[in-house]
């Protein structure tokens, strides 16, 4: 069994607690994306997770080739949201995975700039400072 097969949850070997009836949606929508295998998660589940910073190591590759074939994937909120949380993820996993920054660097740089969402463009340059120092 590949990893794209199994769920953050069966990776880490570490079940979180169900989430209480007082948990937001938000906790209660990540607690059962981390059930779901990793190859299953569409352009939302991999965004919420990835701005909760959750299951990096294996979530951003995942976002990162769902992004090679579009740059602009779309979760609930606007085109490019999933290239917007990857952006976001601290520059410490960065610094870890060279070859990925360089990778998200080269996919944000192919997307016409009239075609950037508003958040987009200073999330970009913020990103290349810091993956970049």
């Amino acid at each position: 069994m590949n990893d794209l097969e199994l769920s953050l949850e069966q990776i880490e070997g570490a079940p979180w607690p169900a989430p209480s009836d007082d948990d937001t949606r938000l906790v209660r929508t990540a607690h059962a994306l981390r059930r779901e295998p990793i190859g299953a998660l569409d352009a939302e589940g991999l965004r919420l997770l990835i701005s909760q910073d959750i299951g990096l190591d294996m979530l951003v590759p995942r976002a990162v080739t769902l992004l090679r074939e579009d740059p602009l994937a779309e979760g609930d909120h606007y085109p490019g949201d999933l290239l917007g949380a990857v952006l976001e993820v601290p520059v410490d996993f960065w610094t870890r995975h060279r070859d990925l920054a360089a990778e998200v660097e080269q996919i944000a740089a192919s997307v016409p700039p009239e075609d950037l969402f508003t958040p987009l463009p200073e999330r970009i340059a913020l990103f290349r400072t810091a993956v970049n120092r």
